[in-house]
């Protein structure tokens, strides 16, 4: 199983749990901009997981979870100044934008606060990242579908939520694989927020202007939308790429068994969040080799895993894996040159 894979490499040489400072007065927030599918619901319960443990083991005195009632940039960048207000040590946050946080959390650095982004990052160098390579992962959606239409054709793109970070990385890393696959053409764009729902509603709005499509690429929650849309249209059944959310994930295996059909699903694995609550401890813990910006690898699957996966995966989730401290470590060490 992929995970294990993963956690397995991560696991080498982990380091020392030495603590440097006393975190156990210490309270970390997480701010989140958006928990509208089952990606953020996992991320979210992943985070709990963890730093709900975290609090009842004495290792900080609060973790508390802020999810904008919306998903405006200011909306979050006022959170962010609230929580430098109510004394925080650390935040955790999962951004809207890129850089227009910047500001927010510049302030956040400058109180002396430690601010850790994942999954949607921010720019403004004080802050420390996790990152995941978005834009491989887009790359490598074209490089499965080549193996899967190796003729080439028409593909349809299913973006996800405007203006984040992920949204333009896996776009980008899209393109370029087109680009490297000029037998493939990008024939539309619809946004599905990452969201099964959204992107069944997006999807058959355009289909009856589309020309024939042989595939879909796309950024995860929105495979078992387009299938639905497709299906609903009596459109031919196109290559979906999938984002490893159980609903994709069983109508995948429906389809093989059906027909033998073939796809890839890739994702990054909400217990990211998890993660970075650990680097915000460590950090506060006292470690200074802490690199700012932190590579994770994605999590995928492929025609032969997948299905040992799945029933590992609570009905309407996703793919996941907390972290420990452990893991944690073993993570950070991984990216100390």
């Amino acid at each position: 199983m992929k995970t294990k894979l993963v956690l397995a490499a991560l696991l080498v040489s982990a380091a020392s749990t030495a603590s440097f400072a006393d975190t156990s007065s210490m309270k970390i927030a997480f701010s989140n901009n958006y928990a509208g599918n089952s990606w953020r619901q996992a991320m979210l319960t992943s985070y709990g997981k963890v730093s709900e443990k975290a609090v009842a083991d004495k290792v900080v005195a609060a973790s508390d979870v802020f999810t904008t009632a919306d998903k405006e940039v200011p909306t979050q960048a006022a959170q962010i100044q609230n929580l430098i207000l109510q004394g925080y040590n650390a935040i955790v946050i999962n951004a809207g934008s890129p850089d227009a946080l910047n500001g927010a959390v510049k302030q956040a650095c400058d109180a002396g606060i430690v601010v850790v982004s994942f999954d949607g990052l921010v720019t403004e160098p004080c802050a420390y990242r996790v990152v995941v390579d978005f834009a491989a992962m887009g790359r490598q959606e074209v490089e499965e579908m080549a193996k899967f239409q190796p003729k080439g054709g028409n593909l349809l793109e299913i973006r996800g939520l405007a203006g984040t970070s992920i949204d333009e990385a896996i776009h980008q890393g899209i393109l370029d694989g087109v680009a490297a696959h000029p037998e493939f053409t990008i024939v539309n764009s619809v946004t599905g927020d990452w969201d099964q729902t959204t992107a069944q509603k997006a999807v058959a709005t355009v289909l009856p202007s589309l020309p024939d499509v042989v595939g879909i690429v796309d950024q995860g929650g929105d495979g078992y939308g387009a299938a639905q849309a497709f299906a609903a249209a009596g459109k031919p059944r196109p290559t979906i790429i999938m984002g490893n959310r159980q609903d994709e994930l069983k109508w995948w295996k429906e389809q093989k068994d059906l027909d033998g059909y073939t796809t890839w699903s890739a994702s990054i694995a909400p217990g990211v969040s998890s993660l970075a609550f650990w680097v915000a401890q460590q950090v506060l813990d006292g470690r200074t080799d802490i690199p700012h910006d932190m590579l994770v690898p994605y999590l995928a699957f492929t025609q032969d895993d997948f299905e040992a996966e799945l029933p590992n995966i609570a009905e309407g989730g996703v793919a996941s894996h907390e972290y420990t401290l452990e893991e944690s470590l073993a993570a950070i060490k991984a990216n100390i040159k």
